[in-house]
């Protein structure tokens, strides 16, 4: 016979989910991929300073890295390694569009939810880009904080 002594706590188990409750998360877990998907479309189009690079520049660059890394200090050959992987991640992304207005549209309808759930304010969302216009449209006040 098992008896709990005072102060101790049994292990619960936890009863099963509600249909409510699984759509909850589902929902939950589509707004965060939405979410998600735009901030990151809106840093990668986000406009560079200088030149842009063509495929051929970034190729180009690969083969001077490719040169250089026989001769290369150990310090030097460590940062030559790393821009190569860089370069070889830019070019796979390279031929890659993203239809950020679907995206921007997905997101308004779920931002003012999302934002709500997670406390997230109008200043957070404007510090990673997201334009007021968008803001406005998705419903999400200005506030201070």
């Amino acid at each position: 016979m098992a008896t709990s002594t005072p102060g101790t706590k049994r292990a619960r188990r936890p009863g099963p989910i509600s249909d409510s409750h699984k759509a909850a998360l589902a929902k939950g877990r589509e707004e965060g991929r939405i979410v998600r998907a735009y901030l990151e479309a809106l840093e990668t189009s986000k406009p560079r300073r200088g030149r842009k690079r063509t495929v051929e520049s970034i190729r180009k660059k690969l083969a001077e890295i490719e040169n250089e890394l026989a001769s290369a200090s150990p310090l030097n050959r460590l940062h030559l390694v790393q821009e190569r992987r860089n370069l070889e991640a830019e070019l796979a992304h390279s031929g890659q569009s993203v239809d950020l207005a679907a995206l921007e549209k997905d997101f308004i309808r779920v931002a003012k939810d999302y934002s709500a759930r997670k406390g997230l304010s109008y200043s957070a969302w404007r510090a990673v880009g997201v334009s007021a216009r968008v803001l406005e449209k998705a419903g999400i006040p200005r506030t201070r904080g």
